[in-house]
């Protein structure tokens, strides 16, 4: 390493701090805070939901493992990034998925969308929310037959049941929508980890606290659902409360690779998020919108960012 003094300033190459915060150490934090939302899963829908977290884990951890294996890569493993991304995809499946179907959404995460694009930092969206869009367009029934939560199971001779989004969007019996309270809890359908938006809430202020996540994405995230469904006349604790908002807004939309970099570029991707999030739920055939919104916002981050760059002082403008 090159090193030399001016006078009192000592110049050397980079990197010139080392501190305690690692990959390794950042995946164990977004671990931790997604326990809530994992132990919920498991009181709301039985220990199927558990069984196909840990399936989505062991499967993204094994591709991730063998395609380094076979491309003579270092293993990443240990960084556990392989294992968070098989924790998102888990939350982002109904607990009836058949087991197989969750393994092709591990391979499609894992290899397709992040070892092939070079690995952890490299890939050009979230593996999770790619692999979950690419499961409801190749498994549409299964993707989107909804097991009824614990509390209602024996009140009712049906074992599925429509999400409260789309109750929503069906529109045909909005005296059936659940209550705030119970969104708010999570025993109400829909995918087994994205459903309790306390336990996601809990995981969320976590991540805060630790400096893990910045508050920017999810702030405007949420804001921009609260405002739009204000605007049009729809209960906005309902909007934030339902479907994929609050795991989108915590986990999957402030993945530091594919959100921009800059405070400015964070904010207006989380209005994007949110509004893309509001459209596509109050104006689209489909009754949920957060995967989309995340995965098209993913795409335009790097337009964000060139469009919020800062400009060298003195340079001139490109």
């Amino acid at each position: 390493m090159g090193r030399y003094n001016q006078g009192t300033l000592i110049v050397s190459s980079s990197p010139h701090i080392v501190d305690n915060v690692t990959t390794t150490r950042i995946m164990l934090d977004v671990l931790i805070a997604l326990i809530p939302a994992f132990i919920m899963s498991g009181v709301i829908f039985g220990s199927r939901a558990i069984l196909l977290t840990v399936t989505c884990v062991a499967a993204c951890v094994l591709f991730e493992a063998g395609f380094q294996y076979i491309t003579k890569k270092d293993s990443t493993i240990t960084d556990l990034s392989a294992v968070v991304t098989g924790v998102l995809l888990g939350f982002n499946l109904p607990s009836s998925l058949p087991f197989w179907m969750a393994v092709v959404g591990s391979f499609v995460a894992i290899v397709v969308v992040k070892q092939i694009f070079g690995g952890i930092g490299q890939n050009f969206a979230n593996p999770a929310i790619t692999a979950r869009v690419v499961l409801l367009v190749s498994f549409a029934t299964p993707m989107t037959t909804w097991p009824l939560p614990s509390n209602l199971l024996g009140t009712t001779d049906a074992v599925t049941g429509a999400t409260p989004l789309g109750i929503l969007n069906m529109g045909t019996d909005l005296s059936s929508l659940p209550s705030n309270m119970d969104l708010f809890l999570g025993f109400v359908g829909g995918s087994l980890g994205e459903t309790s938006a306390i336990a996601l809430l809990i995981g969320g202020i976590y991540l805060l606290w630790r400096k893990v996540i910045e508050p920017w994405i999810p702030l405007a995230f949420i804001g921009t659902v609260f405002i739009f469904a204000l605007l049009a006349g729809q209960d906005p604790i309902f909007h934030i409360c339902a479907g994929g908002v609050m795991l989108g807004a915590f986990f999957m939309a402030t993945d530091y690779t594919t959100s921009p970099h800059l405070t400015t570029g964070k904010i207006v991707f989380g209005i994007g998020c949110g509004l893309m999030t509001m459209i596509i739920r109050l104006y689209g055939s489909y009754p949920e919108g957060v995967s989309f919104a995340i995965l098209l916002m993913n795409i335009l981050t790097p337009q964000i960012d060139m469009l919020f760059r800062r400009k060298t002082y003195g340079g001139v403008k490109i």
